[in-house]
């Protein structure tokens, strides 16, 4: 699509079906800067991006009102910050550089259009304090209540080879880049609303913060792959649920040190309690922090926490064990009633 209106500012109350689709573009495009290996940016049919190393990962994620954040408790920066590192995270834990984004809204017309300028500016700030461009998107309208911001990511390799789930294999250690359970205890803590701004303590406003707006270590994608991680994934869903993934793909059992998890709980005990700040590591999702899986101690670069083993699941079951118990995956399910 060619937008062509130059923009113009709305009125403070404006909302979406006061404005038509090319105003909003115009001035949401000036948003997301541009970079040289765009080719084609926003405002046309597609996007043409150019691609180096002959491949490309991609991947796609969705928030949606209500299910994904409320707005009670989250502000558009929030969710812009969330979608993207969502995002980013995937691409990061095959290993690949994030290089170009797609950016799509799906809004009920009484939306306020500062919010949805909100969330473009924060956006494209995050995504270029990444190296990443935005380069393009959908806008359609829903029905009242209805808002939903979806992203699709892409990513180079640059040579390197993909760093899947199924690689795994018995006698690798286990390795986490980033925290355990921070979000799921800021999770905690609004659900129980002891997370009142005027009486939190500096802990509590960071945990709530690390659920609202999370940033992972989206550079240690290629860091893990460069150190020959065998497997690698983001905690999307929380600990044990998503190394389930990777012990299923990989036909292996993963045991985790239970002393360690200890550490991981007893950083968040003092806002939540021991009970539930170990259950938050064990389980919180959205920490977006990185799991991968190398052959040896000596190959796990600096900055990552080893957290468990890789066996030969010996005829049982392929999972997870906790101190050598087999743990069922629990986490966040979309579907779960």
């Amino acid at each position: 699509m060619d937008v062509t209106v130059e923009p113009e500012p709305f009125a403070a109350d404006a909302t979406l079906a006061d404005v038509d689709e090319e105003r909003l573009l115009a001035a949401i495009f000036p948003s997301f800067a541009g970079a040289g290996r765009d080719l084609v940016g926003p405002g046309d049919d597609a996007a043409v991006v150019m691609v180096r190393s002959g491949s490309i990962v991609a991947t796609t994620d969705s928030m949606v009102r209500g299910r994904d954040w409320l707005d009670g408790w989250s502000s558009a920066s929030d969710v812009a910050v969330k979608c993207l590192t969502q995002n980013l995270a995937d691409v990061a834990a095959m290993g690949a550089t994030p290089t170009s984004l797609l950016l799509s809204l799906v809004a009920d017309p009484a939306t306020p259009v500062a919010w949805v300028a909100e969330l473009a500016h924060t956006f494209g700030t995050e995504a270029s304090a990444h190296g990443v461009t935005v380069v393009g998107g959908d806008l359609s309208s829903a029905p009242a209540g209805t808002l939903v911001v979806s992203v699709t990511a892409f990513g180079e390799l640059y040579g390197r080879d993909p760093v899947c789930r199924d690689g795994a294999a018995p006698g690798d250690v286990v390795a986490v880049r980033g925290s355990l359970g921070r979000s799921g205890a800021g999770l905690s803590l609004l659900q129980s609303g002891a997370a009142d701004p005027a009486a939190a303590d500096d802990l509590v406003r960071d945990l709530v913060q690390a659920h609202l707006a999370p940033r992972g270590p989206v550079a240690d994608g290629v860091v893990a792959a460069d150190h020959g991680a065998t497997a690698m994934i983001d905690i999307s869903d929380g600990l044990l649920r998503d190394l389930d993934r990777v012990a299923r793909a990989s036909d292996v059992v993963i045991g985790l040190d239970e002393a360690v998890l200890a550490r991981f709980a007893a950083a968040l005990t003092p806002a939540v309690g021991a009970d539930v700040a170990l259950e938050c590591v064990l389980s919180g999702g959205e920490e977006h922090s990185l799991l991968a899986t190398y052959p040896r101690a000596e190959d796990v670069p600096r900055g990552w926490v080893v957290i468990g083993s890789v066996a030969d699941r010996a005829g049982e079951r392929p999972g997870v064990a906790v101190a050598g118990i087999p743990t069922a995956p629990r986490g966040w399910d979309h579907f779960a009633g």
